[in-house]
Parts: structure tokens; sequence; C-alpha cells
């Protein structure tokens, strides 16, 4: 599976982005995915995932303003994240993970242990 995320850029707070990533190859296997995010000296921490059956999970530093969705068709996933009301310290370099299994959502791990495959990311900056 191959794993491509776009959308990051400079926005001020406040302001909006709209997160993409597309997942193709062997997309019929996964179940869960998920947008992890790190910022210079911080670990990575898990900011929102998407299960099989859409359950959806927000770390509480984002709830009320992020989104998560995804589409699916034969070939392709594209996983979403909608973020409003943009703060500083959302900057970040973004990640999206697949999972190929739902473990990977209900396991909610901090550290993205749980997810098989991950893009390269994409920047993130909020100019305050």
């Amino acid at each position: 599976v191959q794993v491509v995320e776009s959308g990051g850029g400079l926005v001020q707070d406040g302001g909006t982005l709209r997160l993409s990533c597309a997942a193709s190859g062997s997309v019929v296997s996964i179940d869960s995915m998920g947008w992890y995010r790190r910022s210079p000296g911080k670990k990575r921490e898990l900011v929102a995932a998407i299960s099989s059956e859409g359950q959806t999970y927000y770390a509480d530093s984002v709830k009320g303003r992020f989104t998560i969705s995804n589409f699916r068709d034969n070939s392709k996933i594209t996983l979403s994240l909608q973020m409003n009301n943009l703060r500083p310290e959302d900057a970040a370099m973004y990640y999206c993970a697949v999972s190929y299994s739902d473990f990977g959502f209900f396991s909610q791990n901090p550290g993205g242990d749980d997810y098989a495959d991950w893009g390269q990311g994409t920047q993130v900056t909020v100019s305050s």
C-alpha cells in the first residue's frame, strides 16, 4: 500500500486547512486509518482515527475543531482531516497511517505502533 499526504501549508491562527491522504494498492485489506503529528522536540501523537465501521476518535486537544473522514472505492482510499480554528500548537508534521485491522483504531496507541504503513508527512505551520 502506498500512502501519500497533501494539503499542508502555512495558515494564520484561527485559519483552516484540509489535509488529504491517498492510499492505493491493496486497499481492500485496510481497516482503520489515522492521522498523527509530530512537532520538534515532542513525541508523535495521535490526532484522529477512523475504524472500518466509521467510528471516529479525536485527541482532546482537537475535539470540536478537527473532523476525520474517508472515502473508499475499489482501488483507493482517500482519508481527509478538516482542521478548523487552527492554533499555533497545532503546527507539526502530519502523517497518515493505515492499519490492516481495527486493532490500530481501538488501541489508540499514542505512538502509532499498531499502524503498519505511513506516508512521508505534510507540514502544517500556524502563524500567531
